[in-house]
């Protein structure tokens, strides 16, 4: 009988500990929820310093994509989004350049342009505390 008990505790005592963990995604929404550009975060270890990324370009039904991306901190580093072209986008976080196209369902590393591709469509940054997408001009 002490040992459900003991058992049980000690899962109590771990909970907060992995409550800690990160496991979220958010999305910019292209066109209704068929078209969307969304960035996943998942941090598998409390203890861990890095969260593993992953963007995926969805294009229902014609296209839907997970390609992991570089790791990024615990706190989330925004990652701007630009139009690039025709279902094309450019994904900038940090010192990183992506490419995202919906049109062939690819994630991509791109070297750094000189300047931004296209207008800045938003930012997928921490809002009290969770990452969520930020239209260009919003809040």
């Amino acid at each position: 009988m002490a040992r459900p008990v003991l058992r049980n505790t000690l899962l109590a005592l771990l909970l907060p500990l992995l409550a800690a963990c990160e496991n979220s995604a958010t999305a910019y929404s292209v066109e209704g929820a068929q078209h969307a550009i969304i960035l996943v975060r998942e941090q598998p270890y409390f203890w861990t310093s890095t969260v593993n990324q992953a963007v995926i370009a969805s294009r229902l039904p014609e296209c839907q994509r997970r390609v992991a991306i570089h790791p990024d901190a615990t706190t989330l580093t925004p990652m701007e989004v630009y139009e690039a072209g025709d279902r094309l986008w450019a994904l900038h976080q940090g010192e990183r350049w992506y490419l995202a196209s919906t049109e062939r369902c690819l994630v991509q590393d791109w070297a750094a342009p000189v300047q931004p591709p296209g207008p800045l469509v938003g930012t997928f940054r921490l809002e009290d505390g969770a990452p969520t997408f930020v239209p260009a001009g919003g809040s």
